[in-house]
Formats: structure tokens, C-alpha cells, sequence
């Protein structure tokens, strides 16, 4: 990817990397953010809400930044498909949290990243 990449988004979903198996709902609400994303953006990413993002520096420099949780990814997402950027997808392997672990997310940070797709989207 050295030299043929702006962006790289690490995907849950790609590969065959080791993954811990957890919570059918969060796979379900991720897939369907990712599809949502990608209905505004035209992009096929897999994994719209990886955290797992490297970024060129000229890249991330030039992209202001407004949101500092869950809308980060919608809203990053977004506005460097508005741009002229060349992003790949790599697999990862993941091992997610539990509650007990320390997982925060919940369906109010999905109903967040909904509005944030929205939101940057639709802004010129």
C-alpha cells in the first residue's frame, strides 16, 4: 500500500484475521452505518466505524475536525470522500471489549453517528 495510499481503513470484516466473537447487535448496527455511509459517500468500505485509520499527514492536516467521539468516524468519513483521495482497506485482527472490559458504545452513539453521516453529507 506504500505509495498507492492517502488513507487506509483497517476493517473488522475483511480477511481472515483473528477476531473475538461478540455482540450480534453491534455487528448489525455497524453493518448497517457502514451501508448508510456509503450510500452518501459512494464508497465500498466494509468497516466505516474501525478504529483503525492511518492517514497521509498533508491528509489529516487539511480535514477540519469537529467532532471528539462516536461522530468522528461518520464525519471524517465523509469529508475525505469529498476529496480526490486514494483509500484503501486493509483486514485487521480485533479483540473487542465487554461491558465489564470497559465498552461504552450504545444505541444513542448509533442514532450520534446517523445524524453525523447526515449532517457532513449533506453540507457543502
Amino acid at each position: 500500500i506504500k505509495d498507492k495510499a492517502d488513507i487506509v481503513y483497517g476493517s473488522r470484516f475483511v480477511g481472515h484475521r483473528p477476531h473475538r466473537v461478540l455482540y450480534y447487535w453491534h455487528r448489525v448496527g455497524n453493518g448497517l452505518l457502514t451501508l448508510i455511509s456509503n450510500m452518501f459517500t459512494n464508497l465500498n468500505l466494509t468497516d466505516m466505524e474501525t478504529g483503525y485509520k492511518a492517514f497521509r499527514r498533508e491528509v489529516i492536516q487539511s480535514i477540519e475536525i469537529e467532532e471528539n467521539q462516536f461522530g468522528f468516524e461518520p464525519e471524517i468519513t465523509a469529508k475525505i470522500a469529498k476529496g480526490d483521495y486514494r483509500i484503501y482497506e486493509v483486514g485487521i485482527g480485533y479483540f473487542g471489549r465487554t461491558y465489564a472490559e470497559g465498552k461504552k458504545i450504545g444505541w444513542r452513539d448509533g442514532m450520534w453517528a446517523i445524524w453525523c453521516i447526515l449532517k457532513y453529507n449533506l453540507r457543502r
